[in-house]
Formats: structure tokens, C-alpha cells, sequence
């Protein structure tokens, strides 16, 4: 499924470096890698759900998802250092770029009430975060087979130096920006 990365290479990359008026191809932006994380501070009393976690998050994303664990030891949590509290998958290469569309094409659509994802959640250096309410959107997770309805958080990385090249390129892969 290289059909997004031919994308970029054929059609993205001339139109951003006509449109900003690049030199060289090099300072073309594209996307670095994609970051889905998953909190859940229940998983400290429950380890079954740290399994169920990993489970959808390997499905969801066709890599083996990592533990991620506590830092330091928080007395107000219940939350003692080296504790997984969450789990993470970064996604590079191929995979990446096969996320990416089904992320925008397939998943997205399928939420409630969709008019787009916010067009301001950049970070000033050209990188886009987004969350989700619910792993249900992807059609890879199986209703009956959930325990419950986690959200997760995803983060694009690109090479671009400012928000509105970064923008521009989500907007070409496919992002349905609303404003």
C-alpha cells in the first residue's frame, strides 16, 4: 500500500516546492514519523488492561506497541515509579504512510457528527497533534471484542519549519481539515 508515498513523491512534493518556492528538493517537507499514544491510568490496579491496550494499538497499527511506564513516583495518583501507565507506537517508512491514509480516508469519516479535525492544534515548529474519543473508528477493532472505549492520542512529525508549510502538507496527504 505505497500509494500515499507515491502521492507524495509525484504530486506533494513539486506542488509545496512551487507553491513556498524551494531551492532545492531537500527542504521539501514530508512526514517523519507518526506517533499514536494511549494513556490509561487504570492500568496500575488492572494489568489485563495494558494486554487490551497493546492488543488494539497492534491492530490499529500493523507494529508491536510499547509499555510505556512512570517516571517518577506520584503521591496524589496512587502512582509509584516504573508503573505502566500507558502504551505508544511509532510508526515510520511504509507503515507509516498506509496509517496516514487509512487514518484519514477510513477512520476519520467514521466519527460522529465529523466536520473536520482542528486546523489550529500545530505546535509552532510545523509538527500536528490530534486525539480521539473512541478506537472504534477503525474498522480493524471488533465491538464485541472491547472491554472498553479508550481514546488515543496521535501525533504527526514533519521536517517543516513553520505551521502553515506542515498544514499544507497534511492538506495534501488528505487531512479534512474544518477551517
Amino acid at each position: 500500500m505505497a500509494r500515499l508515498k507515491e502521492f507524495y513523491a509525484k504530486e506533494v512534493a513539486p506542488a509545496l516546492m512551487k507553491k513556498f518556492g524551494y531551492k532545492s528538493v531537500m527542504q521539501i517537507p514530508k512526514l517523519d514519523k507518526v506517533v499514536i499514544n494511549v494513556g490509561c491510568g487504570e492500568a496500575r490496579d488492572n494489568p489485563k488492561i495494558m494486554d487490551a491496550i497493546l492488543a488494539d494499538l497492534s491492530k490499529i497499527t500493523g507494529q508491536k506497541a510499547v509499555v510505556c511506564k512512570a517516571k517518577k513516583s506520584v503521591a496524589n495518583f496512587k502512582l509509584r515509579e516504573g508503573q505502566p501507565i500507558g502504551a505508544k507506537v511509532t510508526l515510520r517508512g511504509e507503515i507509516m504512510y498506509e496509517f496516514v491514509d487509512r487514518f484519514f480516508s477510513i477512520a476519520l469519516p467514521r466519527v460522529r457528527d465529523f466536520r473536520g479535525i482542528n486546523g489550529n492544534s500545530f505546535d509552532g515548529r510545523g509538527n500536528y497533534s490530534c486525539g480521539i474519543r473512541e478506537q472504534l473508528i477503525f474498522p480493524e477493532i471488533d465491538y464485541e471484542k472491547i472491554d472498553a472505549i479508550r481514546g488515543m492520542d496521535i501525533a504527526f512529525v514533519t521536517t517543516a519549519k513553520t505551521d502553515e508549510e506542515s498544514k499544507e502538507l497534511l492538506r495534501a496527504l488528505g487531512a479534512p481539515f474544518a477551517n
